[in-house]
């Protein structure tokens, strides 16, 4: 997800705390409200079609994982993934309902790569200021996490690609070979600095 979105989501859960914490009498309109908003939001991609496509991908990557890590050789292997829908429910959950929910599958190919022995690292686009918040959302629903990297303010600058690009060859001067480079967005793939490339679904650019 663009870290634009996550500034707007930001600043509008903290005016949603505000606003709860003086106004408390209005709190049931406004969570009917929110509700509606959420319904509208998700209702142009059907939530079972997705988890169906999202494990068409996980069923490609699994194999290729295994075979990757068959003979690894001493060498230092690792997966990176992207967090908003690709590794988290963020467009099917409200965002002021923490944890956000993992993608059951994604969380379980990357237990999976973890038990292989390959690093599991998360590149978003989400800002810094939430770093915490992230890292303990996604250690919550189960996901090892060898290192998460989020967009600090000079990234904002940046493109969105070319700041991915930057952070998977910053993992690889770690010493690391990064076997498969996982997300939903042609931004969170294209660059190089993976030996392959998996896409999730985005219906078009629907699923940020």
């Amino acid at each position: 997800m663009h870290a634009r979105i996550w500034t707007v989501r930001t600043t509008a859960t903290a005016a949603a705390l505000t606003f709860v914490a003086a106004l408390p009498v209005a709190t049931a309109h406004a969570d009917t409200a929110a509700t509606t908003t959420t319904a509208v939001r998700t209702q142009s991609v059907d939530y079972y079609t997705w988890l169906r496509d999202v494990a068409a991908v996980v069923a490609e990557a699994r194999p290729y994982i295994e075979q990757r890590t068959a003979d690894p050789s001493g060498e230092k292997q690792a997966i990176v993934l992207d967090i908003d829908n690709t590794s988290l429910e963020t467009h099917f959950h409200p965002f002021w309902e923490l944890p956000t929910p993992a993608i059951a599958q994604m969380r379980d190919l990357a237990r999976y790569a973890d038990s292989r022995g390959v690093a599991v690292f998360f590149v978003t686009a989400r800002p810094g200021i939430i770093h915490s918040l992230t890292d303990w959302n996604l250690k919550k629903t189960g996901y090892p996490v060898d290192g998460l990297y989020v967009r600090d303010l000079p990234d904002l600058f940046d493109e969105v690609s070319a700041y991915k690009t930057e952070k998977r060859a910053e993992i690889e001067a770690k010493g690391y070979t990064i076997i498969a480079n996982i997300g939903n967005n042609t931004t969170d793939l294209v660059g190089g600095h993976a030996e392959r490339t998996f896409k999730l679904p985005d219906y078009d650019g629907q699923l940020s």
